[in-house]
């Protein structure tokens, strides 16, 4: 039966964010070996979601024998220490070595890692499995709809497949779409590539599939696969905050033949290009959302879910920004509810004086930074965590979470109530709320510090237009000229209006 390696890294790097390091992938997954198949065939677990698809669709379709090596994965931060990232390749390159030979690979990544010293990490890694394993040996890839795609790693697999879904929600489905490749090309079916780069990094808030110039894209990419002009076509919006050359909007399409894969790029690309106008999003400046929450307060507007995407801990934000809850707060906004604020000094606070405390005052952001200034107001401690949990809906839906050590605090005066994590995690999920007695479905406004993918998690109690996106800063703000790009291929659109493709 056939002999599976499966391998992969999961990191979004922020090139502004702090270096990310091993404490980083301990607390979110790593895993190596037997135990990665008994985690990815368990009801739930912490690995990315893609491994339970893939490993599904494969014991479905038929005998084989999974070589697991490797998966680590952290939550969005810095590049990856480059020592640590040795030892991954390292770890990586002798599994895969000690494990030959082999029938096929599935690397499971995210895409947009980097490392200190290696802007390519992802394609370094499929460069390295491509030398160990020979130029036969099918290689399928699963990345990120956030990833930044390198010519390199492209010539090194045999298939690649990007999400589909913003907020992702598809991820055991492009798992198991990759492992129907796999069995197709071990039944001897192969493939040709073609990728297109594009002069244009969109904000990731342009980037939503339900509508918009973005979803119009991945229709038109699905129309091909339907019509059999591609086995895949992936239009990835890549991860501007990575600050690389290999930023920008991708299009790698997978086909039977070498032209139908150029042909279906060439389209995709081209409609890209000149709908790239059609980018743009309406943001609430920080005093408009202060008068919205009010107004949502005396019932004088439906309640509103803020999204604080400046300070989203799923791109790089540290989660700890007090922009909006100052704000609300001195304007006394009632039925505020905000999350997850990342403090473990906070929180460790509030454990160790108990339920029922009053902490006169509580300090958020202790040591401030460039955009975690310090506020402090009296605030009592409602209820205590150890923030571990499984999600139901969305992104998260039957995944485990943790939050690590955390409390709820209503703060004296406004009543406002602020779910303060240890763990930098973004509140995309329901029950990183409810497991505190917050009842959603009561409050009139909810804060939630990430980009986007919360929405397949809230759409229950907000439709998009109660939904507002805010002009705060933060490590991932929208607004792209407010960071001093270091890397990022120049011009670019829509940083250089004047930027030109010729296709």
């Amino acid at each position: 039966m056939p002999r599976i390696a499966i391998l992969g890294l999961h990191l979004e790097a922020n090139a502004f964010a702090p270096v990310t390091r091993r404490e980083d992938f301990e607390q979110a997954c790593l895993e190596a070996g037997p135990r990665i198949s008994t985690l990815a065939r368990a009801p739930s677990s912490h690995l990315p979601a893609e491994l339970p698809g893939f490993y599904g669709a494969m014991d479905a379709s038929g005998d084989w024998t999974p070589v697991p090596i490797l998966i680590a994965s952290a939550p969005p931060g810095g590049p990856i220490d480059q020592a640590l990232f040795h030892e991954f390749l390292d770890t990586m390159r002798s599994g895969l070595a000690a494990a030959l030979p082999l029938d096929g690979v599935y690397l499971c990544s995210h895409g947009a890692s980097s490392a200190v010293g290696d802007e390519d990490s992802d394609g370094t890694i499929a460069a390295m499995i491509r030398a160990l394993v020979g130029p036969e040996v099918p290689i399928v890839v699963t990345h990120d709809l956030h990833c930044n795609v390198s010519e390199r790693l492209v010539a090194s697999v045999n298939a690649f497949i990007g999400y589909r879904t913003n907020p992702h929600v598809d991820m055991a489905d492009r798992a198991a779409e990759a492992a129907g490749l796999m069995r197709r090309m071990l039944a001897g079916e192969r493939y040709s590539i073609s990728f297109i780069r594009l002069p244009m990094t969109p904000p990731t808030v342009t980037l939503l599939t339900d509508h918009g110039p973005y979803a119009d894209l991945i229709r038109d990419a699905e129309a091909a696969m339907a019509s059999g002009e591609a086995v895949n076509a992936s239009v990835t919006g890549g991860f501007v905050y990575s600050d690389l050359p290999k930023c920008g909007i991708c299009v790698t399409v997978t086909a039977r033949d070498r032209s139908s894969a150029r042909g279906v790029a060439t389209r995709l690309a081209t409609r890209a290009w000149v709908e790239r106008g059609r980018h743009t999003r309406s943001l609430l400046s920080v005093p408009e959302a202060q008068a919205l929450a009010v107004k949502a307060g005396r019932g004088e507007h439906p309640p509103v879910c803020l999204a604080d995407a400046g300070d989203n801990p799923g791109g790089g934000g540290r989660g700890n920004t007090a922009w909006l809850l100052r704000a609300l707060h001195e304007a006394g906004a009632q039925g505020v509810v905000l999350g997850v604020f990342v403090d473990p000094a906070l929180a460790a606070e509030a454990h160790a004086a108990g339920v029922g405390a009053l902490l006169a005052p509580a300090v958020f952001n202790r040591v401030p930074d460039e955009f975690g200034k310090t506020f402090s107001a009296p605030a009592r401690v409602m209820v205590l965590s150890d923030g571990n949990g499984t999600g139901r809906r969305g992104t998260c839906a039957g995944r485990e979470f943790s939050l690590g050590p955390s409390a709820l605090l209503q703060l004296e005066g406004s009543g406002l109530q602020v779910v303060v994590g240890s763990l930098r995690r973004q509140l995309y999920e329901p029950r990183m709320l409810e497991m505190f007695g917050i009842d959603i479905g009561q409050a009139r406004c909810v804060v939630v510090k990430s980009r986007g993918h919360f929405r397949a998690g809230f759409d229950e109690f907000f439709d998009p237009e109660r939904i507002f996106e805010v002009d705060a800063p933060g490590l991932t703000s929208p607004i792209l000229a407010n960071f001093a790009f270091r890397r990022l291929p120049r011009p670019v659109w829509p940083l250089d209006p004047e930027t030109v493709w010729n296709g």
